[in-house]
């Protein structure tokens, strides 16, 4: 396990646990004291975390971390719900990303689909989003147009947001939203933790003649704390096996449907 993996896996435990000594991070994480506490007092010098005697605790920005210390965590799940979300995208459609780790992996899949490439068409999908990171990655694809919004970039998903990008979509409409979120349940709807991403992602859903949500079994049942749509207005969920069947007859019985992937 390399450094930047150790982070991933040493910053998860202590979202999940509040506050980590010393001791119990080197042996949940098979590496020795003197490791954990230089890795300590690397992530605190990022504010990445608060140093204690003996330890650390969750520093606030623990809870939203920034999306290069998330790539890692639940990636088979991401993945396959990304395999299965881009087959919703019909050739010629108009697609909305919003950033994230999930809608990052969409986005990869998308590019890479074969009956895209064959379609001969110019362009075989658009996509609009107000991720940097998806627009960087999908600008060299001659077969994607990708148009990115305006706005204030947030350094914790690279998410461009405030007036400037949620102005566009008074300019555009979309076949199928793709909402990445922090959390979903039936009795509050999406949600993510940053006010002005729930605006844009709002937006983003309000143009879309289909909502696609995004969200590993971690998020569903869980809220977050900015309302970005009501269940209402979900078509379909994509999430993993881990989700339990209860939860999927929820939703069901909501009007959602519900894909595991």
């Amino acid at each position: 396990m390399n450094r930047h993996e150790r982070w991933n896996s040493l910053l998860g435990l202590l979202a999940d646990a509040g506050q980590l000594t010393v001791e119990e991070a080197a042996r949940r994480m098979d590496v020795s004291a003197a490791t954990i506490r230089r890795d300590f007092d690397q992530l605190a010098q990022q504010q990445m975390l608060t140093r204690t005697r003996g330890g650390a605790v969750a520093h606030s920005v623990s809870y939203d971390l920034p999306l290069r210390y998330k790539s890692a965590r639940n990636a088979s799940e991401k993945q396959r719900i990304a395999a299965a979300t881009a087959e919703l995208a019909r050739p010629g459609s108009i697609v909305g990303l919003n950033g994230g780790t999930t809608t990052t992996e969409v986005a990869r899949v998308l590019a890479t689909r074969a009956d895209l490439h064959a379609t001969g068409e110019s362009p075989a999908i658009t996509i609009v989003t107000n991720a940097l990171n998806i627009g960087n990655e999908l600008a060299v694809r001659p077969h994607v147009k990708i148009v990115l919004t305006g706005g204030v970039p947030r350094p914790q998903s690279y998410e461009l947001t405030g007036p400037l990008a949620t102005g566009i979509f008074d300019q555009v409409t979309l076949d199928v939203a793709i909402l990445g979120v922090n959390g979903v349940t039936v009795e509050h709807g999406a949600t993510c933790q940053n006010e002005s991403e729930a605006d844009v992602n709002r937006r983003m859903a309000e143009r879309a003649d289909q909502v696609v949500v995004v969200a590993d079994g971690s998020k569903v049942g869980r809220r977050a704390f900015a309302k970005i749509c009501d269940t209402a207005r979900i078509d379909v969920l994509v999430t993993d096996g881990t989700v339990a069947q209860s939860a999927v007859d929820e939703f069901t019985e909501a009007g959602v449907r519900v894909v595991r992937a």
